[in-house]
Parts: structure tokens; C-alpha cells; sequence
């Protein structure tokens, strides 16, 4: 069983960490091939790429200067839908 987002104590847990704006750094794992969903996100930003070893899955993570906690979540909502991502 999935456990289910806690939007608001993830937004809290994020306003304690520090001031915003700030850099984030967002780590995804995804099936192989899915990679450029995840890229699509974050078209201004680079993001390294790193194969697991049995080839099937690869991790993604880019780091990205956030202007609030709400847009950071935003981001995750997004992700959410892309099929076998798992955020980090």
C-alpha cells in the first residue's frame, strides 16, 4: 500500500529547511527511456543522468533555483503522472 502525500507537512518540513529563493535539487528514478519526461520539467536546466545497473532504470537529478515551497511541490505533482517515477 502507497502511502499517501502529506502536501502541508511537506510544505512546512520545506519552509524549515532554509529561505527561499533557493537551489533544490529534485532526484528522480525512472524507467529507462522515460528520462526525457522528467528533462521536460526542467527545459532551462541540466540535468545528469545516471543508468542503473541492470539497465532498466535510470536517475535523474537537477538542480534548480526554487522561488517557494509551493513550486517545488508543483514540480513533484507534475512528475507524479509520468509513468514508474519514483521521487527521491
Amino acid at each position: 500500500m502507497q502511502k499517501k502525500f502529506d502536501k502541508a507537512a511537506f510544505k512546512e518540513k520545506l519552509e524549515s529547511v532554509g529561505q527561499f529563493p533557493m537551489l533544490y535539487m529534485f532526484k528522480f528514478i525512472v524507467p529507462m527511456g522515460r528520462e526525457n519526461e522528467v528533462g521536460a520539467l526542467f527545459p532551462k536546466n541540466e540535468m545528469s543522468l545516471k543508468p542503473s545497473s541492470g539497465g532498466k532504470y535510470v536517475s535523474t537529478t537537477i538542480q534548480v533555483m526554487m522561488e517557494s515551497s509551493d513550486e517545488i511541490i508543483e514540480i513533484y505533482e507534475q512528475a507524479s503522472v509520468i509513468e514508474g517515477v519514483i521521487a527521491l
